[in-house]
């Protein structure tokens, strides 16, 4: 059977492309599990945390391990009370003992029944008496952790393994050698009342646990290792050096969207050539217009937590710089969704595909009723000629629909949403064929640059608020620098200017064989 790209579930080797993990697979077992370590693997959702744990058991079990790997995923019931969690551990730590085939006296001393007035404390001798007679070392695993970790009986769970491994450092116990629970908050965070009127105000009783410090996000050479499977059985001729290159470019390693794009590469890409940059272009295309489950979570995220969606939209259309710092609970809370990232020191948006949808998803929320969108919308067709996006006619009608709709503004208004203004003229335009990023490395909140690509075609138009004649110079001088990195030899100046005596239009600038058309409103 052929392999496939995997974007739901278990990787499995045998079955599947995927990236070879077998570096952190044995990083983590010197590093952890040999030492005996209590950790958590927490990661963003779609972060590949179920395919390492699946992959960590097969080794961990080659090397003379009890795994006992479990999933809270749909446990629900396991949480009505202290006995049936007791109780549900119990059923499922006996299927993975007789699944490895341990001596039948120890798997008769385990299915000695749960007290019904102490469950908790009969689940800690059972797993003393396991791990003191089966003759290996017993590491837990734990899936989906945090699906009932607001649960009071969770917390209890917690605590009976705090407690057991705080006797077994002292000798006085026997318990898990190693303890791992995934999920995607770190249950070190979570907050213990002793009565429901309390705040909660105790520390978690997971704090026995060190820090997981391994990176789960795939480098370009990671990606490599994928690509280079997928290439030497289909023998397409890739580059797969450069592919793996921008497949980083797009998604910054997160796995689900690496494997993703390179899915619809495999499976539904054929309207151009397939393992290039326009393939890819392509596939990125289709990923931002269907619905996904990672996508529709950071629908309910924002939706939930309003502060950090307001966050995200001073980032991305008001060029606000935020300090990095974790401690600051509305930050640490977009880590833990996987939607921000430490970009040298200042909170950034952890990759171009999630800020593209990022934008994407306010402007749908402000094209309602807005007045550019609705007359650019009914107006699309005539900047495509031939089949190619004509970007000087984009730039001379945003002239006109903006001295006709908004050239009256304050210039409060235009400042807070001047770029705003600009991407809701363009989304129409191109929506459905191109695509546009915000280069990162230049967003501030005096200037821009968004990046176009339509059909393999890129156009570079920076954006700024007018600062003066001597600003205004340094910029051309920018824009020139950047068609020479993007080796073009047109580019697109669009200026916001609030002075009295402005001079608004559009005249095109020549410098060394190059030439930008600046558009001032």
């Amino acid at each position: 059977m052929a392999k496939k790209f995997c974007t739901t579930g278990t990787c499995i080797p045998e079955k599947n492309y995927m990236v070879d993990l077998s570096n952190r697979i044995q990083l983590i077992i010197n590093q952890y599990i040999k030492s005996g370590q209590y950790f958590t693997i927490n990661r963003a959702r779609q972060y590949g945390k179920t395919t390492l744990l699946y992959l960590l058991e097969k080794e961990l079990r080659k090397q003379d391990y009890l795994v006992l790997s479990l999933s809270f995923e749909a446990a629900d019931e396991y949480f009505e009370s202290l006995g049936s969690l007791a109780e549900g551990l119990s059923l499922d730590i006996e299927e993975c003992l007789r699944e490895q085939n341990v001596d039948e006296k120890v798997l008769e001393e385990w299915n000695h029944s749960i007290s019904e007035r102490f469950p908790m404390r009969s689940l800690g001798t059972k797993i003393s008496n396991l791990c003191r007679k089966c003759g290996k070392k017993v590491v837990l695993m734990i899936d989906e952790v945090d699906k009932s970790s607001d649960n009071q009986i969770f917390l209890s769970f917690l605590g009976l393994l705090r407690e057991k491994y705080l006797k077994c450092q002292q000798g006085k116990d026997v318990t898990f050698y190693s303890v791992i629970l995934a999920g995607v908050y770190d249950i070190k965070t979570l907050k213990l009342k002793l009565h429901p009127q309390e705040e909660s105000k105790y520390n978690s009783p997971w704090n026995i646990a060190v820090d997981f410090n391994i990176e789960m996000s795939f480098s370009v050479s990671d990606i490599q290792t994928m690509i280079q499977e997928y290439e030497q059985e289909h023998r397409t001729g890739m580059d797969v050096k450069e592919i793996s290159r921008i497949l980083y470019d797009y998604t910054s390693g997160y796995p689900y969207l690496v494997s993703k794009i390179c899915q619809l590469l495999d499976e539904r890409v054929s309207d151009v050539q397939v393992w290039t940059r326009e393939g890819i272009l392509s596939a990125v295309k289709v990923l931002l217009k269907e619905p996904n489950t990672l996508f529709d979570d950071m629908t309910k995220k924002l939706l939930d937590h309003p502060q950090l969606k307001e966050m995200l939209q001073n980032i991305l259309f008001a060029g606000v710089d935020f300090p990095f710092k974790r401690e600051t609970p509305i930050i640490d809370l977009g880590v833990t969704f996987g939607f921000l990232k430490d970009k040298n020191g200042i909170v950034a948006v952890s990759n171009r595909i999630f800020e593209t949808q990022l934008y994407d998803m306010f402007l749908s929320e402000t094209a309602v009723n807005n007045q550019m969108y609705m007359k650019v919308s009914s107006d699309r067709n005539q900047f495509i000629v031939s089949g190619m996006l004509q970007m000087p006619l984009v730039m001379q009608k945003f002239y006109e629909y903006y001295e006709e709709i908004y050239s009256e503004k304050d210039q409060k208004f235009i400042e807070e949403n001047g770029r705003k203004l600009f991407l809701l003229f363009l989304k129409p335009i191109i929506n459905g064929t191109g695509n546009y990023y915000i280069e990162a490395r230049t967003r501030d909140n005096k200037r821009t640059d968004i990046i176009i690509d339509y059909k393999g075609k890129q156009f570079v138009i920076e954006l700024k608020i007018w600062r003066g004649n001597e600003y205004n110079q340094r910029a051309r001088q920018q824009i020139f620098e950047y068609l020479d990195y993007y080796q073009k030899e047109e580019g697109y100046l669009l200026s916001f200017n609030f002075n009295k005596n402005k001079e608004t239009g559009i005249k095109k600038i020549e410098y060394k064989g190059k030439h930008i058309i600046e558009t001032v409103v």
